[in-house]
């Protein structure tokens, strides 16, 4: 594999790092600065608004400048936006430091999805976008449990400063690993810029994919957020283990995301089929074994698992139905899940406000999942009434044709 995912992979890492690990240091954050821990929430919600608004716009916004660029842009954002946090005299300037740093989330993970996928062959690109993703995952495992340790021991503001390190050595590597004309290929000035763009946006399996997203990784978080009284009410686990089971949980991701970029490249829709169908046993599963100390980090894992093995598969098929221009659609994507988050995080805290127990947010979880799953298999259907008839006119372009490229975006 090229050098240049090693890049990609350690911006992943940083910005996956930072969007999680606040919400270990939020008590610390509200006693410096005399506010409750509920407003200091508002680091992680507008870090997630940031990401919604920031993937399009900024995508949008570089249609015409070579991916590259775009991408060390978004790191210095990134570095920018995790200084002024790690700076900042006032609560106001923390917001507007996460803020920062979440406008790089969306664009960097959509354009590096387009990069990475061009910098291998066609066959291999959900498994070069996976090694991408790889940095998100071990963010959970690694990064986030780290920062977390280093800000309750040696003050939040040098976890922040550590996190912009880590962009600092990002930016280098993507300025010094990644080819020059990485993924532009049909991109760029003199290509349509903004109105192809938008326009990628049409295609109904792109739209369809994208509310996969939502509903399928959302999911997930809709058992997620509520792990720890879930753990601790139902399971009987002290507050101190909900660490090492988050730990778990993120392994589970680490693996998903390994075996998803493996087997998208064989049997994309097959394997989201399986995935999303797995993420609902696992999520429905959980709403009993979420009782008993032994198969709770079981279905932890599971649910991590098929959670992000799904991530892939759909990643790809977005570049595969907007090849011509895949830029936007795949920032958009990135939101996606940013939106499915806030929305089940919303729907099960109703559940929970309604009287219900501690675990049936995970059952919220299912039926989003499997309300996904019931949208992939209408995709298999359009893609296989395609295959009988023919695409649209428009649509003849043969897909992933726009990121091969002409030998100049590195090893095939």
């Amino acid at each position: 594999m090229p050098l240049a995912l090693l890049a990609l992979a350690m911006g992943a890492f940083g910005i996956g790092t930072t969007e999680f690990a606040v919400t270990g240091l939020l008590p610390e954050i509200a006693a410096e600065y005399d506010v409750s821990v509920s407003t200091a929430g508002f680091t992680a919600t507008g870090y997630a608004l940031g990401v919604l608004v920031g993937a399009p716009v900024t995508a949008i916004a570089g249609a015409r400048v070579s991916r590259k660029r775009m991408l060390a842009w978004m790191m210095v954002l990134f570095v920018v936006g995790n200084v002024l946090t790690a700076l900042a005299p006032g609560f106001a300037v923390v917001l507007v430091g996460r803020v920062v740093a979440s406008l790089a989330h969306g664009a960097f993970f959509g354009i590096g999805s387009v990069v990475a996928a061009s910098l291998v062959a066609p066959h291999r690109r959900a498994t070069a976008i996976a090694l991408m993703f790889t940095g998100l995952t071990l963010a959970n495992v690694v990064g986030v449990p780290a920062a977390t340790l280093l800000g309750q021991r040696a003050g939040w503001r040098l976890s922040f400063a550590a996190i912009a390190l880590l962009g600092v050595v990002a930016l280098v590597g993507v300025l010094t690993l990644v080819p020059r004309g990485a993924g532009d290929a049909g991109a760029g000035a003199g290509s349509g810029g903004v109105r192809r763009e938008l326009a990628a946006l049409r295609d109904r399996q792109v739209l369809l994919a994208m509310a996969m997203t939502v509903l399928g990784f959302g999911g997930v978080f809709a058992a997620i957020t509520y792990v720890a009284p879930m753990m601790t009410e139902a399971a009987g686990y002290p507050e101190g283990a909900v660490t090492w089971l988050l730990m778990l949980f993120g392994l589970g991701l680490v693996v998903g995301n390994l075996v998803g970029g493996r087997f998208a490249d064989r049997a994309l829709m097959p394997l989201l089929l399986v995935s999303l169908a797995g993420l609902t046993i696992a999520l429905a599963l959980f709403t009993l074994t979420a009782h008993h100390q032994l198969a709770a980090p079981l279905t932890l894992v599971l649910i991590g698992l098929f959670g992000f093995a799904t991530v892939p598969p759909l990643q790809k098929r977005i570049l595969d139905r907007a090849a011509d221009a895949p830029t936007l659609a795949s920032a958009v994507n990135i939101g996606a899940f940013n939106l499915g988050n806030a929305l089940a995080a919303w729907l099960g805290g109703l559940v929970l406000a309604a009287g219900a127990g501690p675990t049936w947010p995970s059952m919220v979880g299912a039926a989003m999942a499997v309300s996904a799953l019931l949208l992939a298999a209408l995709a298999t259907r359009w893609d296989r009434a395609e295959r009988e008839t023919g695409p649209a006119p428009a649509e003849r372009r043969a897909p992933g044709d726009a990121l091969s490229g002409a030998g100049t975006n590195g090893p095939r």
